[in-house]
């Protein structure tokens, strides 16, 4: 058999490749309404420009942040348990050491950081495990600001409403910049998106990946 009758290696697996489309429907789909609900009462000298509002007033912007939470929800748990389970944390996230992210940045910020389809480098590493941090951080914010007499203990843990408020914006704001910087890497090295469709890796890179995750 030749290598290009050969199969391709699953790289991504088909549970995480569906959370991540999920994921990336329904956190669009809360920031522009989060967006929306922000417009009505504003906490800074701003507002977001209509266009990229989702609902078009107060009550349909709710309407969908509520919607796509539950969707958020649901689909972060899976992928949560997923990863806690079958390693997928583990294998890809860690270890994350000082000394590989300090190279690593180095090598980013002078665009010569190598990429290989399957692996992540120490910056990915660190940004992967920081947005779900953001994560955590917006959902507990999110309900003691939407739920503030019944979750008043929640509340009290981010120094009272207004502190919550400032805390689920400041999330946000770090989940759009992941997401911004994610989307130029997808540009910068367009061979990655295809792998997020199909699960598997370029043919000429099969030969170099370690071994993966079974395909679920």
């Amino acid at each position: 058999m030749t290598t290009a009758d050969k199969p391709r290696r699953i790289i991504h697996p088909l549970l995480v490749r569906v959370a991540h489309w999920i994921n990336a429907f329904a956190m669009v789909c809360m920031v522009m309404s989060g967006w929306a609900i922000y417009n009505a009462s504003p906490l800074f000298g701003f507002d977001f420009p209509r266009w990229a509002t989702l609902g078009g007033w107060l009550g349909g912007a709710i309407a969908w942040h509520l919607a796509a939470m539950w969707l958020l929800a649901v689909n972060g748990l899976v992928y949560l348990g997923y990863g806690l389970l079958a390693g997928h944390f583990r294998r890809h996230f860690l270890p994350l050491r000082v000394r590989d992210l300090l190279r690593d940045l180095k090598d980013a910020l002078s665009f010569k950081l190598a990429h290989q389809p399957g692996v992540y480098n120490a910056v990915q590493r660190l940004m992967y495990i920081a947005v779900l941090l953001l994560g955590v951080l917006v959902a507990a914010s999110g309900l003691s600001i939407w739920k503030p007499v019944q979750l008043d203990s929640l509340v009290d843990l981010f120094g009272g409403y207004d502190i919550a408020r400032r805390v689920h914006f400041a999330a946000m704001a770090g989940i759009v910049a992941f997401v911004a910087v994610h989307l130029a890497l997808v540009l910068i090295v367009p061979s990655t998106l295809l792998p997020m469709l199909s699960g598997r890796a370029p043919r000429r890179s099969d030969k170099n990946l370690p071994k993966q995750e079974p395909q679920v």
